[in-house]
């Protein structure tokens, strides 16, 4: 009856307070996780001579989605990240092209038996 204006405003805040803490810890996981994906991709590289595209993919995806963490932790935006959004899509690769693997040769089906 007697209530402030103020008060749904600090419940708000509280709960993004929250929200901020969750995906702190989720920065921290995705975070080792890009680290690893990058010394992944540095050893498949020099193997390979080229680097792996659904590595490639992956990593341009989670990085998108570091900053959509560090947009909403600063309050540049209100649109919590993945899983309340839609994971990022990766972009088109502006450096070296991928490894190509090619498809491996599939038997014919209809071919009869040799005997």
């Amino acid at each position: 009856m007697n209530e402030s204006p103020l008060e749904p405003r600090h419940e708000s805040i509280a709960l993004r307070i929250l929200w901020m803490l969750v995906f702190l810890l989720v920065w921290q996981v995705a975070q080792f996780l890009l680290g690893a994906l990058v010394v992944v991709q540095l050893i498949y590289r020099l193997i390979y001579g080229a680097p792996n595209a659904g590595l490639m993919n992956f990593g341009d995806s989670l990085s998108a989605y570091l900053a959509q963490i560090g947009r909403f932790g600063t309050f540049h935006s209100d649109s919590k990240p993945w899983p309340f959004a839609d994971w990022p899509q990766p972009r088109q690769p502006d450096g070296e092209a991928p490894h190509k693997v090619a498809p491996a040769a599939h038997p014919v089906r209809d071919e009869e038996p040799k005997l």
